[in-house]
This record gives structure tokens, C-alpha cells and sequence, in this order.
């Protein structure tokens, strides 16, 4: 289950702060999830103010 940040995000960072493995970067208008990295771990969804981070489908 990858995970998406949605046109919610406020840009806060805090899910790139929590990342264990590194894969969430500030983009031109919100962050992104380098699937690439991404471990599936959820702790950004856990962590995300605004519940940016949905499971994509």
C-alpha cells in the first residue's frame, strides 16, 4: 500500500521529519513520496496535521 499526499498539504514538513527512510521531499506546490524510498511504514500518515496522506489505491 503506497502512500499519496493529497492537495491538503500545508507544506508544514512534518512528515518529511518523521520519514525513517528519507523519501518525502518538499515539492513545487506541497510535499511528495518518492516511492522509490518509501518503506510503506505509515508514520507519515500518523504524523500529518491535516491527514494529507492517504493510502493510494
Amino acid at each position: 500500500m503506497a502512500f499519496k499526499i493529497t492537495d491538503d498539504c500545508v507544506s508544514c514538513g512534518t512528515c518529511a521529519e518523521e520519514c525513517p527512510s528519507e523519501a518525502i521531499e518538499e515539492g513545487s506546490d506541497k510535499y511528495v513520496i518518492s516511492q522509490d524510498k518509501c518503506t510503506e511504514c505509515g508514520t507519515c500518515k500518523d504524523v500529518c496535521p491535516t491527514e494529507a496522506i492517504v493510502e493510494e489505491k
